[in-house]
C-alpha cells in the first residue's frame, strides 16, 4: 500500500466534482424455485474477457457459484450474471410498488419524483444536505437518500413512495450491500473509509481505512467473495475481500489524472469496466488477476454504466458531451452513440423495469432525461432541482440489491 494522499478538497458546482451538483429471497424458497426455472430458457451471450498481461496482485479466484460467498443467493446462470434482471421479472417483495423514478438534487436538499407515464413530477420533498444517490436497500423493501454533508440517511418507503425516518451516517457519499445480505457498506469519501454497517439499523460493524482518495462506486464478483472500489480522486482501484472487510490489493491507473467513476461486471463475470471521466472512456480489467487494464474510449466525461435487460448492451453515459455510448458485451466493442436532444450532461440513472427507457440525471442542466433504449431518441427532458446525480428507477427487476442507483442479480 503507498501512503495516504492529502484529502482533496470538496468540489464546488463549477469543478467536475460530484458536490455539483425483507424479504429475502433464498434458494429455498419457492419464488426463487421458480424464477430459476423461467430464467433457465432465457439465453445469455459472455462477453469480451478483457485480460491483459501487467503485474500480478493478491486475488481470489473465480469460483464456481456452488463455493460462494456463504449466504448469498446463487447466480441463476453462470454465464449471466444478470439473468433475474430480465423485463418485467419483478420479485415478489416489490409486489404492488408504483413505478417511479427518485431524483436526489444535490444542490438544492431535496428529492423529486417522476411518474414515467407521464413524465411528470408528482412530487418534491426535502431531505438532508448535498444528497447524492437514492439506493435500493439489499431486500428491496427501502430506498436510501445518501445525504452525503448532511451525515444522514432517509428512507423512502417504495410502497408508498414517501420519506421515512432519518438515520445519522458519517459521510455517506454512495451505499452498497454485499451479495449475503449481511452489511452495507457505506463509501465515505471524505473520510477515506470503508464503513460496514447492519442493513437495517445502520450500526457500525466495522470501519476499514483505505490509502486512497474518494472511495466511489464498486461491484461484486460473480462468488460475491471480492469487490472493486472506484478512487475518484487518487486515480486508484482497490480489490476488497467480502467476507474478511479487508482491502487484498491496490492499483493507480494508467493515465494522468485518472479520475474512475462507476464499475459494473460483465455479464459473463469475466471483465469489469470502470468509467474515467478524465481518461474519456472506460477501462477494461480482469479482476481475479487485477492486472493493468486497457482503456476503451467512449466520449468526454465517461461516468455512469448500466446493463440492458437481455444483457447484450452496456449504455455509458458521457457526462462531458451530453451523449451515451452503446458498448457491445458480446464483442468488447463500441456499437453505437447516442446523443441528448439539445445537448446535457447525462450522469447517473438506471433501466425501466421493461428496458424500453434508460433514465439519467442531467448533473449540469438541473434536468433528467428519458431516452428510448430502441433508437436513442430523448423522450423527455424534464426539470428538476439543482444538480440532479445519482437517480434510481424503481422498482425493478431483480431477487436483491448491490447498492448504489440500483445493481441487482
Amino acid at each position: 500500500m503507498t501512503t495516504v494522499p492529502p484529502t482533496p478538497p470538496r468540489r464546488t458546482a463549477s469543478s467536475t466534482a460530484r458536490s455539483a451538483g425483507g424479504r429475502r429471497c433464498t434458494a429455498l424458497s419457492v419464488a426463487c424455485v421458480l424464477w430459476a426455472a423461467a430464467a433457465a430458457g432465457c439465453a445469455g451471450p459472455s462477453a469480451h474477457s478483457g485480460r491483459h498481461n501487467a503485474r500480478a496482485a493478491p486475488a481470489a479466484s473465480r469460483t464456481s457459484a456452488g463455493s460462494g460467498l456463504p449466504g448469498m443467493p446463487p447466480p441463476l446462470r453462470a454465464d449471466d450474471l444478470y439473468a433475474a434482471d430480465r423485463p418485467g421479472r419483478l420479485s415478489p417483495a416489490v409486489k404492488g410498488f408504483p413505478s417511479l423514478v427518485y431524483v436526489p438534487n444535490t444542490q438544492s436538499d431535496t428529492v423529486s419524483v417522476i411518474d414515467p407515464k407521464t413524465f411528470k413530477v408528482t412530487r418534491t420533498f426535502p431531505v438532508g444536505h448535498q444528497p447524492q444517490h437514492v439506493v435500493p436497500s439489499w431486500d428491496l423493501k427501502t430506498l436510501w437518500v445518501n445525504n452525503d454533508l448532511g451525515n444522514t440517511l432517509t428512507a423512502i418507503d417504495p410502497a408508498t413512495g414517501r420519506k421515512g425516518r432519518t438515520v445519522s451516517t458519517h459521510d455517506p457519499y454512495n451505499l452498497y450491500f454485499t451479495p449475503d445480505g449481511r452489511y452495507a457498506v457505506v463509501m465515505a469519501s471524505k473520510d477515506h473509509q470503508l464503513v460496514f454497517r447492519d442493513p437495517k439499523s445502520m450500526a457500525v460493524r466495522k470501519t476499514v481505512p483505505v490509502d486512497c482518495a474518494g472511495v466511489n462506486h464498486a461491484d461484486f464478483s460473480p462468488d460475491g467473495r471480492y469487490f472493486v472500489v472506484s478512487c475518484e480522486f487518487s486515480g486508484e482501484l482497490l480489490k476488497v475481500d467480502t467476507a474478511r472487510m479487508k482491502v487484498l490489493a491496490k492499483q493507480r491507473l494508467p493515465h494522468q489524472g485518472a479520475m474512475p467513476q462507476d464499475v459494473k461486471i460483465s455479464p459473463d463475470g469475466r471483465s469489469w469496466y470502470v468509467a474515467d471521466m478524465a481518461a474519456d472512456g472506460v477501462w477494461v480489467l480482469d479482476g481475479d488477476r487485477f492486472t493493468t487494464p486497457r482503456l476503451l474510449r467512449t466520449g468526454k466525461g465517461a461516468h455512469g454504466l448500466y446493463v440492458s435487460r437481455d444483457s447484450r448492451t452496456m449504455y455509458i453515459s458521457n457526462r462531458g458531451e451530453g451523449s451515451v455510448s452503446l458498448l457491445d458485451l458480446r464483442t468488447g466493442r463500441l456499437s453505437g452513440k447516442w446523443h441528448i436532444r439539445g445537448g446535457g450532461s447525462p450522469d447517473m440513472g438506471g433501466v425501466s423495469a421493461d428496458g424500453k427507457v434508460l433514465w439519467l440525471s442531467g448533473r449540469y442542466n438541473g434536468e433528467v432525461y428519458a431516452i428510448d433504449t430502441r433508437d436513442g431518441r430523448t423522450l423527455a427532458k424534464i426539470p428538476v432541482g439543482r444538480g440532479p446525480h445519482g437517480l434510481a428507477v424503481y422498482p425493478q427487476p431483480g431477487r436483491y440489491s448491490l447498492g448504489h442507483t440500483g445493481v441487482f442479480r
